[in-house]
């Protein structure tokens, strides 16, 4: 995460987050940090909030007899998660999300498993409509405690350059 300070006015400072268009290279890889525990109130609420009714998200007795004995946490969760992760790293600046490709849950996440998401910057290009900004796509994935894989994406941002952000 590039963290920086833009002087407001007479020894005054204001942090900034993220990064340029400039600050991104092809093949570094960003370690998004702290990582994330996911409990029981968390994925029973985001089924709530999302309106998701499988009884395998929420009900211990349903998901005792399913292949995982237990709850599992729903996977738009653990996207969501992943993708907040990686918002300091990536698209603190962002002008836009343009979209999300191979989303792909690779293992089951459960209550109480501690996730860490990496982002790894996989191509960019200067905007050909806005010269002021460019396009960066990255390829996000999570692991859990144990280092397993459990979800990865591939995302593409509008990012601005140098001295045209919101913020500048």
């Amino acid at each position: 995460m590039t963290v920086s300070s833009i002087e407001v006015g007479p020894n005054r400072y204001r942090e900034s987050f993220g990064r340029y268009f400039e600050d991104f290279t092809v093949g570094d890889v960003y370690e998004h940090r702290p990582g994330r525990t996911i409990t029981e109130a968390d994925n029973t609420w985001f089924t709530l909030l999302t309106m998701n009714t499988h009884p395998l998200h929420f009900d211990h007795a349903y998901a005792a007899k399913s292949e995982f004995g237990k709850p599992l946490v729903v996977s738009s969760l653990t996207v969501s998660i992943l993708l907040g992760m990686s918002v300091t790293d990536i698209s603190q600046k962002a002008i836009a999300n343009l979209g999300w490709e191979n989303i792909r849950m690779t293992a089951p996440v459960f209550h109480g498993d501690t996730l860490y998401g990496e982002s790894e910057v996989l191509e960019k290009r200067e905007s050909k409509s806005r010269p002021t900004q460019g396009i960066v796509t990255v390829k996000s994935l999570a692991k859990n405690q144990d280092g397993v894989v459990v979800c990865e994406f591939v995302r593409k941002v509008l990012v601005p350059k140098r001295g045209h952000a919101v913020d500048d």
